[in-house]
């Protein structure tokens, strides 16, 4: 995914289909200066994680 599509996810008010691994993700917000977003499952709220970009699917 790229930095400019995933910063307008995650400014969103509506919850987009991104994908990690397969699973359903919720993006916080993406670092200034690098490529990872800090994310987390949506059945698992608790346990936020970062990931790079690349690895971030958004499914239409």
């Amino acid at each position: 995914m790229d930095r400019l599509r995933a910063e307008e996810i995650a400014s969103s008010p509506k919850i987009c289909n991104v994908q990690y691994n397969g699973k359903r993700i919720f993006i916080q917000h993406v670092e200034e200066g690098n490529d990872v977003a800090r994310v987390y499952y949506l059945d698992d709220p608790a346990n936020e994680f970062e990931v790079q970009l690349s690895n971030l699917r958004e499914k239409k």
